[in-house]
């Protein structure tokens, strides 16, 4: 995945990789693991529902205005991937790598090289805030992850 128009980090949380991934497949989840703030909370019918491919879901955000944005599920592999993009075609990507028992390595990436708007994001400072967003999202998706591992032992 080398390519200028994709930025990335990772962090190791100390649970199975499906706990994880159950996270990132349930929208309203998202609220509290987002780190750039603009998530301000899922309109699906369905709370607590477990995505798959090709599945559908909004999200209230704000980003100076409020606005609703419908995402699909563009990528999926159980407990080993997830991503989404909504109209601008950029890509939310999870990956998951559970490299030894409990531990797994999740790997986020903000994709914006399929977006016909890929100019306009960067113009508009969109990579430098996603990749600070990336950077606040992982801490709070592991102590999520580590805390319901807790709660469930």
């Amino acid at each position: 995945m080398a390519s200028p128009r994709i930025i990335s980090d990772c962090i190791v949380v100390d649970t199975p990789a499906a706990l994880v991934f159950a996270i990132l497949a349930d929208p309203s989840a998202h609220l509290e693991i987002d780190g750039t703030e603009s998530v301000k909370g899922d309109t699906s019918s369905h709370p607590g529902r477990k995505l798959a491919l090709g599945d559908r879901f909004r999200m209230d955000m704000r980003i100076g205005l409020s606005y609703k944005v419908r995402n699909t599920v563009v990528e999926y592999d159980e407990n080993r991937l997830i991503a989404w993009q909504h109209f601008a075609k950029h890509t939310w990507r999870y990956e998951l790598d559970e490299f030894e028992p409990g531990r797994t390595r999740v790997t986020e990436f903000w994709d914006w090289s399929g977006s016909p708007y890929a100019r306009v994001l960067e113009f508009l400072g969109f990579p430098s805030r996603n990749r600070q967003g990336i950077a606040a999202s992982l801490p709070k998706l592991k102590a999520l992850a580590e805390k319901r591992a807790e709660a469930n032992s």
